[in-house]
This record gives structure tokens, C-alpha cells and sequence, in this order.
């Protein structure tokens, strides 16, 4: 079956913006501009990623299936943790120290990713109504646990599981649904509406759309409950209204969207690298649009074919390309030497 261009052009932007929400971070303070972008941006870009995620996860749950799935992610999990700990102590990064159950950065993703593919295993059982509400309920309540944090990426599994769930109990169609026309002018409405509000917000704590930190932490210890909420109903609506845009038609640059796994495990050597180096500087729009022509350019070298058969044994655990171009250059030394 040919691939739904849909899809993978909606994973193609969204790390994009995975991408250019992590330039642009160390700039966010002291512009109230690069805030709401920031901010904005992370209302739906991850929840829009699992959502995906969960969508194509159709797998079941024998053992089979849970050993493919640890090779497919908790082996890179494990390889990236220890190679991102040597190249954060050699870019002097602060924070470098190995603890193997604590993920650097971005890698949270995969470690949560399994956990949502077992949890899928008895959810998948319950009625969608039923199994959304409690995984909801879950995601409201463990704000209240100060020890459910980082680790293990614990908080972020519980908090973003709804949006997995969300995902794999959607059809196509129904996604489909978004795309029509009265649709995509609500989604205008909503992105927008969303973006003056951020603008206008007395001082939103990032933490609370990062959901690693407890209620407590983040400064209300009693009712985080209605925040978490209100930002559960804000990202599925900035969700919603941002895929009812995705472009349905495929173009030469749609099939990098099958390639996200390689950018999001290794754009971090450039970010920190940046960050560290202390680089850039946005002082004017241009410099903006300089940074996103930049995260374009990032997002198209590590989804290239020479990047995905340097790193396939590390990030796949397989060498099917790299394989596929020796059997290719045998064959046309074999063929030139009949020729010749």
C-alpha cells in the first residue's frame, strides 16, 4: 500500500518546528515576540507527534511484538544516552553525567514512547470513551506526585498518554474530517485567538506545556489541576486546528517525513553545540527567518540517504542501506567488468 502523503507531511512539519523550537529557546527571555512563537509552537507540536505516533501504533501486545519494540526504541535510547553524555562533556555542556534512567534532552520521547505502546496493551481493551477519560484522569492527578518527574521520564508519559491514545483510536477519516472548509476557517480563528493570549498572558511557565514538573513546582500546589486541564483542552485544539492545514498532496519533499526518527535523535549535536557556542542572536526578523532557514537545512541533512546509512545501525539496529549500496556497487564493478 502507497504511503498516506497526509501524514507523513504532517510529521515532515512537525519536526520542523521540533527543530526550530529548540533554536530559538535560548532566545525566548526578554522578547516578548520569541515567547508567544515559543510558546505557541509548543502548545501542539509534541502533542500532535505522539498523536501521530499513537495513530500508527496497530501492533499487539505478545512478546514478540514487546521485544521488536524495545530493539526499535529502547536500544537507541540506551546507544544515544551514552553518546550524547561524551558529547556534552566535550562541548563542556553542564549536566553531562550518565544516568541512565534520567534522558538527556529529547531522548524522554523514546523512553516514553514504549512505555505508551505497553500501557497500550490494556487500554486497547477498554471502551475509547472510558480509556480517554482515565488516561485524562491519570494525566491530572500525577501532578500532585513532586516524585513523579524526569526520571524515567515518568511525568511526560503520564501527562502526554492521552494524546497517544487519542491517536490510536482515530480513524483516517475521521482525522479527514478536519480538512473541511468551515473547519480550516475555525482553525484560523483558534490558532490565532491562541497566540494573543499568549501574547497577553502574565508570565506562563514553559513547565506547564513540558509536563515534567509537578504542580507544586510549578507554582500551584493546589489548583495546578484546572491549569493542566485548560492546557489539555488548549493543545487539542491548536492540534486539531493545525492538522486541518496539513497538505494533503505529496510533493518531493514528503517522503523525509518518513525520516523524523533520525533528525529527532540527532539534532541536538547541532542545538547544543549552538547553544554552548553561543552563535546567534536574534535582534531583528531577519535574524528569525535566518534561524528557520537554518532548522530547514538541519531537518534536510539528517533526513538525507547518506545520514540515514551512516546511523541505521544505531538507530534501527539494522544496515539494510548501507548493504543494499555495496550489493549495488558490486553489481556495477561485476557488469563493467563483463563490459570491459
Amino acid at each position: 500500500m502507497e504511503r498516506n502523503a497526509y501524514f507523513d507531511n504532517a510529521k515532515l512539519m512537525l519536526i520542523f518546528l521540533v527543530v526550530f523550537g529548540h533554536v530559538i529557546q535560548p532566545f525566548v527571555d526578554g522578547s516578548q515576540g520569541m515567547n508567544t512563537l515559543y510558546l505557541w509552537i509548543y502548545t501542539f507540536h509534541m502533542p500532535a507527534f505522539i498523536f501521530l505516533s499513537g495513530f500508527f501504533a496497530k501492533g499487539s501486545g505478545n512478546r514478540k511484538y514487546i521485544t521488536k519494540l524495545a530493539q526499535k526504541l529502547l536500544f537507541p535510547y540506551m546507544i544515544f544516552q551514552l553518546i550524547y553524555t561524551g558529547y556534552y562533556f566535550l562541548i563542556g555542556k553542564d549536566g553531562w553525567q550518565l544516568e541512565m534512567f534520567y534522558p538527556h534532552w529529547s531522548l524522554w520521547f523514546l523512553f516514553s514512547l514504549f512505555s505508551w505502546h505497553i500501557l497500550l496493551i490494556w487500554f486497547k481493551k477498554i471502551p475509547a470513551a472510558m480509556g480517554l477519560a482515565i488516561s485524562v484522569g491519570i494525566g491530572l492527578i500525577v501532578g500532585y506526585f513532586g516524585e513523579v518527574g524526569h526520571t524515567f521520564s515518568l511525568s511526560r508519559t503520564f501527562v502526554f498518554f492521552p494524546f497517544f491514545l487519542m491517536g490510536y483510536w482515530l480513524t483516517q477519516n475521521q482525522v479527514m474530517w478536519l480538512k473541511q472548509i468551515q473547519l480550516k476557517a475555525a482553525a484560523v480563528v483558534v490558532m490565532m485567538a491562541v497566540a494573543v493570549g499568549i501574547y497577553f498572558a502574565p508570565d506562563f511557565n514553559t513547565g506547564w506545556l513540558l509536563a515534567s514538573k509537578s504542580y507544586s513546582t510549578l507554582g500551584l500546589p493546589e489548583y495546578g489541576i484546572i491549569a493542566r486541564l485548560l492546557v489539555y483542552v488548549t493543545s487539542v485544539l491548536m492540534m486539531a486546528s493545525v492538522l486541518a492545514w496539513i497538505p494533503e498532496k505529496r510533493s518531493r519533499l514528503t517522503v523525509l517525513g518518513t525520516r523524523t526518527l533520525y533528525v529527532y535523535l540527532l539534532h541536538g549535536f547541532f542545538v547544543q553545540f549552538f547553544r554552548e557556542a553561543d552563535l546567534f542572536a536574534v535582534n531583528h526578523v531577519i535574524d528569525l527567518l535566518g534561524l528557520a532557514v537554518m532548522s530547514a537545512l538541519i531537518v534536510l541533512v539528517l533526513s538525507s540517504r547518506p545520514i540515514q546509512g551512516i546511523w541505521q545501525p544505531l538507530i534501527e539496529g539494522r544496515m539494510s542501506i548501507l548493504k543494499n549500496k555495496f550489493m549495488h556497487s558490486r553489481k556495477q564493478e561485476q557488469q563493467y567488468g563483463e563490459n570491459a
